[in-house]
């Protein structure tokens, strides 16, 4: 019984409303609404999955590397037009929803402080977080890893040393540590005179490259590789925070242009949601083919993020009818989750993608790469900004 009680009231929170049709539901068409959220469904769907499979497919194919122009000037666009989406879009939701006279007459305490701009703030600090954990966790993962190679190269080697030694092929000689400078050492002097056969003179240098082959990856490999091994981390944390931003805030305006009834809303929407999804595919097809992830890894991330937004969509058609967006519990719930959305794009758009790019030694050594991508930067942003005058 107390279960059923408080079912209706969160059901009266989030469907009751004192407030009048806004102007927007004058256009309200409920049958032309569901043709066009399944218009909507497909060319979400279609531009999400072209947007991420480009970048993806492109470096498997050789034809977008990390080393050319082309996937940084697409990536600063695409940054662009993610940066704007927070900035412009959804802390501009949140704000109007936040700050809804339909809210304020259920509770004056939400135009008494910015919440928006506080719970994108939040995100954002969060966001920090996560992406300082994440690459602290890769980092000492990916530390073991590397302790365990050098520590299996530094036994073939010990294992080469003793069957040289068994073999009398070298000769050693023990050497005590000059003025307290640490403990004796081990060094290989010389060969026999008996190695001067033809054979045996074989097998001693098939011996000698093994051990130099040995050395050589046990000590001197992992400090040239320290800056990739690094940076592929770097690259695998981004791809999956960025992901995690996106897809959140893919599910809400799904769910938002799922609930519509407006046609006249609908139909802008329906272009802007298809553009902003194709690039923010394509910055995080970049980001993940830069991670180096499997194939199945990667296939799962891009149809992860293809499928949320049309997925949100059809939750929307199915919670229409009983779903009143100017309710208080609908406007809290969005106003909060838009907020949270544009925190973690804006942090991601500015740190992990501007930043790390353009800050980075490459784009330093090449005036011609900086020039394109600043001005595919700022021509992303606004483009996606003045899409907010449709949408």
């Amino acid at each position: 019984m107390f279960l059923i009680e408080v079912l209706q009231s969160v059901r009266e929170f989030t469907t009751n409303s004192s407030c009048k049709i806004s102007e927007s539901e004058l256009c309200r068409d409920e049958s032309t609404a569901l043709i066009l959220k399944f218009v909507a469904m497909a060319s979400i769907l279609v531009a999400g999955f072209s947007g991420i499979a480009i970048p993806l497919l492109g470096k498997r194919r050789g034809l977008l590397r990390s080393d050319g122009e082309i996937l940084p000037a697409a990536k600063a666009f695409a940054a662009g037009v993610i940066l704007a989406t927070g900035f412009v879009h959804m802390l501009k939701d949140a704000w109007e929803a936040l700050n809804h006279s339909c809210l304020k007459s259920y509770s004056h305490v939400w135009s008494k402080f910015p919440f928006a701009g506080f719970f994108a703030m939040m995100a954002a600090l969060f966001t920090l977080l996560v992406d300082f954990v994440g690459t602290q966790y890769y980092e000492r993962k990916q530390g073991v890893t590397r302790g365990g190679v050098a520590a299996k190269h530094g036994e073939v080697v010990d294992e080469l040393e003793e069957e040289l030694l068994g073999e009398g092929i070298v000769e050693v000689k023990e050497e005590s540590s000059s003025s307290g400078g640490g403990g004796g050492g081990m060094h290989i002097v010389g060969m026999h005179a008996h190695a001067s056969n033809h054979g045996h003179s074989h097998q001693n240098h098939h011996h000698d490259d093994e051990l130099q082959h040995g050395h050589g990856h046990g000590h001197g490999h992992s400090f040239g590789d320290n800056d990739e091994v690094e940076g592929s981390i770097r690259h695998v944390v981004i791809s999956q925070v960025l992901e995690l931003g996106i897809v959140s805030h893919s599910m809400i305006i799904g769910l938002s242009l799922g609930v519509s009834q407006s046609p006249c809303t609908m139909r802008p929407l329906i272009a802007a949601l298809s553009f902003h999804q194709f690039f923010e595919g394509f910055a995080l097809g970049g980001c993940i083919s830069e991670a180096k992830f499997k194939t199945s890894s990667a296939t799962i991330m891009a149809c992860f993020f293809a499928l949320t937004t049309p997925l949100g969509v059809a939750i929307g058609t199915l919670i229409a009818s009983n779903f009143n967006p100017y309710s208080p519990g609908a406007l809290i719930t969005e106003g909060i989750l838009d907020s949270f959305s544009a925190g973690i794009l804006v942090y991601m758009a500015l740190v992990d993608l501007i930043a790390a790019d353009f800050l980075s030694k490459r784009m330093r050594c090449s005036f011609r790469l900086q020039i394109l991508c600043f001005c595919l930067l700022f021509l992303g942003a606004g483009f996606m900004s003045s899409l907010a005058l449709w949408a």
